[in-house]
């Protein structure tokens, strides 16, 4: 069969499309460039995709801030991304050339403790880790046009016409699911829809605070809307999130530079009379964990953090408040299971009730992609699309 013998590809197309195979960064902060590579054949439990479309979320500017060497087709901690499968490698069950898929950061082995277990979606066997190859040998499947070795990132690498990934990162999706819309089921738009329906099992009735209406807040926004919160209530400095937020569900808006004397906990305590039900704290600040926490309902409320301290500063809270009954909980990738949840989510999508394509807000061709980080560093877009064939 033509996918059992794969040979490398040249990731190479006409001058006159003026664009090439990947993007690769090779300084912190630095454009990337748009290069040619090549793409080796998969090995065992591995297979080769071709991108349709990627995107782009902050995690993205993060990790190309950063102060360390990338050289690599970049992909950062969430993959955005709708691929075909081109070949499989040895040992690959479930896979097969042709099928649509999506990639995730996390791994889902489906035979460790923890990915049996109901209660956690992080794999214990292949773990959750920044690395520059593939996760079973931490060897590379790229090369650049003078033969240079190019790394991985968490074993996804999406700014490439093609890449390989490991077939616990795979998930298999409904054809009829749009390139787009995929590749928001694997990335921000699962961590937030998750966290507010896998992780919190936020309630019909329920009151919601989001602190945060950036694309992962928005999501959270989404997920409660469609779990049936009756007041969802965001909390953002930009004026502008106020009319956005709208759309997504939100019913009230907190700016908290408009709030005079009053602190933020305050007024959401006041407008859900005790506390919100479910707090979630979707920007990365100490404080804003410790804003979203005071918010929460003594008795029962529960203050969910998404954001990586940007600072690396400690969250600290009384622990009288945790006597209270009040709870804080961790969320990586909103507590989605990829290989379980991801089709439920697409159903959901294809069935209007998870509603996705308002989050798509620009598109670019793999040449601008540039471009895509420019409108996310001005604040101009969601999600930015960034198709291979265009």
């Amino acid at each position: 069969m033509e996918d059992k013998c794969p040979e490398p590809i040249h990731c190479k197309v006409p001058a006159a499309a003026r664009r090439r195979a990947a993007a690769v960064c090779r300084a912190a902060g630095e454009p990337l460039t748009v290069e040619e590579v090549v793409v080796d054949p998969p090995r065992a439990y591995e297979l080769r995709i071709k991108i349709v479309c990627t995107s782009l979320c902050h995690s993205d500017v993060t990790f190309w801030r950063m102060k360390v060497r990338i050289a690599g087709p970049i992909s950062f901690p969430i993959a955005r991304v709708r691929v075909v499968v081109e070949s499989v490698g040895e040992h690959v069950e479930g896979f097969a050339a042709g099928d649509s898929v999506v990639p995730t950061f996390l791994s889902q082995c489906s035979e460790c403790t923890d990915c049996k277990s109901s209660r956690s979606n992080v794999c214990s066997k292949y773990r959750f880790a920044v690395r520059p190859g593939m996760p079973r040998d931490d060897t590379t499947r790229f090369r650049d046009a003078g033969g240079s070795p190019l790394h991985h990132f968490l074993g996804v690498s999406s700014f490439s016409e093609y890449t390989v990934v490991d077939v616990t990162q795979v998930v298999k999706v409904d054809p009829a699911l749009p390139p787009p819309t995929a590749c928001l089921l694997s990335c921000g738009a699962s961590t937030g829809v998750g966290a507010a329906w896998k992780l919190a099992k936020v309630e019909p009735g329920s009151s919601v605070a989001i602190f945060g209406l950036g694309a992962v807040g928005l999501a959270v926004a989404e997920g409660a809307r469609i779990c049936g919160a009756s007041k969802i209530i965001g909390v953002d400095l930009n004026p502008e999130k106020d009319e956005l937020g709208k759309k997504f569900g939100v019913t009230h808006f907190i700016n908290p530079k408009e709030l005079g004397e009053k602190t933020v906990s305050q007024v959401i305590i006041e407008m859900t009379d005790g506390g919100a039900d479910y707090c979630f704290e979707c920007i990365g600040l100490a404080a804003l964990m410790s804003d979203a926490f005071q918010s929460s309902r003594e008795g029962w409320g529960k203050t969910i953090i998404l954001g990586v301290e940007m600072h690396g500063a400690p969250f600290s809270i009384p622990s009288r408040e945790i006597l209270h009954g009040k709870c804080v909980m961790g969320s990586l990738f909103g507590g989605v299971k990829p290989k379980q949840d991801i089709p439920i989510l697409a159903e959901k999508y294809l069935n209007k009730e998870l509603e996705l394509d308002k989050f798509i807000t620009h598109e670019v061709a793999l040449k601008d992609i540039n471009t895509a980080f420019d409108l996310l560093l001005q604040g101009k877009s969601l999600r930015c699309t960034i198709w291979m064939d265009k």
